[in-house]
């Protein structure tokens, strides 16, 4: 016969035996905080390759800031044990985007999607923007006289960018006129003639 407990045995193991959810309830949270950050980032990298598609360059390098440690207090809502802020996604995807300096591909990306939005359907018929590096970007005028209009308005279009995207997204207005189509054929060349004009304006 097997003897009896010893008395307080029982009380004690209750008592004193390791919490067996606690590693299901980490194992959770790491899975909550893995989807958002995969959800975010991959928003972020939509954004990026519209921006990348169309030549957009912005020579930024990532900036990281110091992770917050211990429990804090936000002024939106209190931190939790482990000193992660409850944030909806895109309050999150927001900071990411300005901690790793993506914030002016994203803003440049939204001007090349937006520019009818942007300067007006008129003026977006008879322009493009072809190229955005270091805060210039470069619109191609379908002739040259819509270049000299562009030029005229530079001022106007940049104002009016800054109110949608920002005042240090866009800082100058590059305006080129149509590319001058090749009239080249074969090997031999007419050396001592003017050339292709635009005939286009």
């Amino acid at each position: 016969m097997s003897e009896p407990p010893a008395p307080g045995a029982s009380a004690w193991s209750s008592e004193h035996e390791p919490d067996k959810h606690e590693p299901d309830e980490q194992a959770r949270d790491g899975v909550e905080d893995s989807s958002v950050e995969d959800a975010a980032r991959a928003a972020l990298e939509r954004a990026r390759g519209v921006a990348t598609s169309r030549g957009l360059r912005p020579g930024m390098k990532p900036r990281r800031r110091r992770a917050r440690r211990g429990i804090e207090a936000g002024e939106g809502g209190a931190f939790d044990a482990a000193g992660r802020d409850p944030e909806l996604l895109g309050d999150q995807l927001e900071r990411m985007i300005t901690d790793r300096g993506w914030k002016t591909d994203v803003a440049a990306g939204s001007v090349m999607e937006r520019w009818p939005e942007l300067v007006g359907p008129q003026v977006a018929q008879h322009s493009q923007p072809v190229a955005y590096e270091d805060g210039v970007l470069t619109v191609r005028a379908e002739s040259t006289a819509w270049a000299t209009q562009l030029r005229l308005l530079t001022s106007s279009i940049l104002g009016r960018l800054a109110e949608e995207v920002g005042p240090e997204t866009v800082v100058e207005l590059r305006v080129v006129g149509p590319s001058a189509p090749s009239w080249r054929k074969g090997p031999r060349r007419s050396h001592g003639g003017r050339g292709p004009r635009d005939t286009y304006g």
